[in-house]
């Protein structure tokens, strides 16, 4: 079974920065970020696939950078400017083929790593 691990989460002061990895234990033409808050929806943050085709919500674009390395297959998130509303469960997801929004879609999911942004 492919494995994806996170790390990097913390506590952070707005305005300040974290870096999220992601370690799969192969390589998935796509990789994805997604944050879920306390009883809503795991909403996706970013992703990058094997082409450096980029997606980034709305909220954290100019913020925000995904990026990838298929040699060590792992992806990273770069979080620049953190705002309290950055803060969240975040995880790693994976599939086949292009991204796409709809979590169901990602076969493959890491366990996730805590962001608490503080204002």
């Amino acid at each position: 079974q492919v494995q994806l691990v996170e790390s990097g989460g913390g506590s952070v002061q707005a305005g300040g920065s974290l870096r999220l990895a992601c370690a799969a234990s192969r390589l998935w033409t796509c990789m994805g970020w997604f944050r879920q808050e306390p009883g809503k929806e795991r909403e996706r943050v970013a992703s990058i696939d094997s082409d450096d085709k980029i997606y980034y919500a709305a909220t954290v674009q100019g913020r925000f950078i995904v990026s990838r390395d298929d040699e060590q297959h792992t992806s990273t998130l770069q979080m620049l400017s953190v705002r309290p509303e950055d803060s969240g469960m975040y995880f790693c997801a994976a599939k086949n083929w292009y991204c796409q929004e709809a979590t169901w879609q990602y076969p493959d999911w890491g366990q996730g790593t805590q962001v608490s942004v503080s204002a």
